[in-house]
């Protein structure tokens, strides 16, 4: 870090001071009637989520990460756990972190069954560009952009890690790498357990990184870009994450 001390020892950012805030996706959820559980509470990891956080906690264990800070839900607080004690810190919470809201929350999505099947719920879609069943993309990126922010200035010089959710963590990098906001969600780079990774240089965003450290752990049909497994409505039991 390249902070210097100035006049009666207050600490002066400089402009080279290199940040990294990895946004993380949650880990698999214990969701086994396929429900888009959105903003609910009660829905946390299932065994192999949690087996998922322990890989990324580890994978993170030797970064100089000095700030852990995870949106309100269970399965985001959960998935941020082991990484917060594995390097002795406090959990912080941010709210901004949290799911995008949608008008299906505690439904099953899709025609046959789904709320699909009811005409009534079809106005919701009338608008994929805002989009109109939910919030809005422009103001999932504000939020996370504060959030990001405040993770930066929290670690600055060091390391933080941000646990969200996958409409929040791709909606923002679509905005940091000047990607039209409305999408095709089968199409988002953003597998359960993954890490989007921002790095700064001072307050600016210089570069964008994507990994996924339990992609051994994630189910074929959960990993990013793959299609839906058969009989599944955009993803199974982690649908909605």
């Amino acid at each position: 870090m390249s902070d210097s001390t100035g006049e009666k020892g207050k600490t002066i950012k400089s402009d080279e001071d290199i940040t990294v805030v990895h946004l993380m996706r949650h880990g698999e959820v214990e969701n086994p009637d396929g429900i888009l559980y959105g903003r609910l509470p009660d829905y946390h990891l299932s065994d192999l989520g949690r087996q998922m956080a322990d890989r990324v906690a580890e994978h993170l264990s030797s970064r100089d990460i000095t700030h852990v800070v995870a949106s309100p839900l269970e399965r985001a607080q959960e998935t941020a756990t082991p990484i917060a004690k594995a390097h002795g810190l406090d959990l912080d919470t941010d709210g901004r972190l949290i799911e995008a809201a949608n008008v299906f929350q505690g439904k099953t999505f899709g025609v046959g069954d789904g709320a699909l099947r009811n005409p009534d719920n079809w106005k919701h879609l009338v608008n994929p560009f805002k989009p109109s069943w939910g919030e809005p993309y422009v103001e999932q990126v504000v939020r996370m952009m504060g959030a990001l922010d405040a993770a930066k200035d929290a670690a600055r010089g060091h390391e933080a890690v941000c646990v969200s959710h996958q409409l929040p963590i791709w909606t923002v990098r679509s905005f940091v790498e000047k990607r039209r906001l409305w999408h095709d969600p089968r199409k988002r780079q953003c597998t359960l357990a993954s890490l989007t990774t921002f790095t700064y240089q001072g307050d600016r965003i210089v570069s964008v990184g994507y990994t996924e450290p339990a992609r051994d752990l994630v189910p074929a049909h959960l990993l990013a870009g793959a299609k839906p497994a058969k009989g599944t409505t955009g993803g199974g039991k982690a649908y909605g994450a």
